[in-house]
């Protein structure tokens, strides 16, 4: 491919942003580009990109998965609260994963047994997570975690970097070798593509699906727990609305909302933009609810701009060929 060709990909068109966008930064800010800051913005925002990874599997395979947040929620205020009642902390680590697997399976249920929509079911467990994560802890902050396991979250481990930065660059390797080397990714976007050609082909359509919701659950869970140990206390709150970021990030990345097209490297620049386009904000004084609002914005063009050019395309096919 050309280079004027990927500069006219959507890659491409998401690298230029990023170049301004960087830009801009390091013009308001001689801060900006040190290594400190880059690893504090994404140190500020690991929970969502380590979510973001794996809601790529769940909007490829044409579905969504709006519970994430209000999981990691609850598996960061089910460990406090067991660690509050005594439980060995191990132990209580291994029960957040299970109960996050346990999530995430109950939601694949409903979606491949009764074929409820994803959008419908993830949307209920949003709510009923997120109703649970209060009941258990109220209205209180929780702060029981021993000195090591804060330790983790907040302090390096491996030169500059902590441990949840390690855990997101392993799983990026990871989702990358998946998709692009692996019987289950091409399963991943057949079945985005047309659903029941995959299901007459003989792919296991139910199997698929109830993997990566299972897989989704876990994920928000350990990212539920990895928040929990940054910020050393748990609120029923956690997590609140961090769907909206985590969806935005994998569209702006060219993955299409109706499944089966989108590359994991448009979602790596789409996640360098968002958190550079917040951090950049945090910077002038932007008050958060306005940069919620620009991520609100940039869900709707992340939509909106692919179809545009689909249209565009396909009238100027018509064009040429009514010449």
């Amino acid at each position: 491919m050309s280079i004027l060709k990927k500069l006219r990909s959507w890659e491409g068109f998401l690298s230029l942003i990023l170049v301004s966008v960087i830009l801009v930064n390091a013009l308001n800010s001689e801060s900006f580009l040190s290594i400190d800051n880059q690893i504090n913005i994404f140190e500020l925002s690991i929970e969502k990109i380590i979510v973001a990874l794996v809601m790529v599997f769940i909007i490829l395979n044409a579905e969504i998965d709006l519970s994430v947040a209000s999981m990691m929620g609850l598996s960061a205020c089910v460990l406090g609260w067991l660690v509050e009642s005594g439980t060995p902390m191990i132990l209580a680590l291994g029960l957040c994963l299970i109960i996050g697997a346990l999530g995430g399976a109950f939601n694949g249920f409903w979606i491949t047994v009764f074929k409820l929509p994803s959008l419908v079911v993830t949307l209920a467990m949003l709510i009923g997570f997120r109703g649970l994560a209060r009941v258990l802890v109220e209205d209180r902050s929780i702060r029981v975690f021993p000195p090591w396991f804060e330790a983790l979250g907040q302090q390096p481990l491996l030169g500059p970097f902590p441990l949840s930065m390690l855990l997101f660059f392993s799983l990026l390797v990871l989702v990358v070798i998946i998709l692009q080397y692996t019987g289950l990714g091409r399963y991943v976007y057949f079945i985005g593509i047309n659903q029941n050609v995959a299901l007459y082909s003989g792919v296991n359509v139910s199997k698929v699906k109830m993997f990566l919701f299972t897989a989704s659950g876990l994920i928000s869970a350990l990212a539920g727990i990895i928040f929990a140990a940054r910020l050393g206390a748990v609120r029923g709150d956690m997590g609140l609305s961090f769907e909206l970021d985590i969806i935005t990030m994998v569209l702006l990345g060219g993955v299409s909302i109706f499944g089966g097209s989108g590359t994991i490297y448009g979602v790596i620049l789409s996640i360098f933009i968002v958190l550079y386009l917040r951090n950049g904000m945090s910077l002038s004084n932007i008050t958060g609810h306005v940069q919620t609002g620009v991520i609100g914005g940039l869900l709707i063009l992340s939509v909106l701009i692919p179809n545009l050019q689909k249209m565009i395309q396909e009238f100027w096919s018509q064009h040429r060929r009514s010449i």
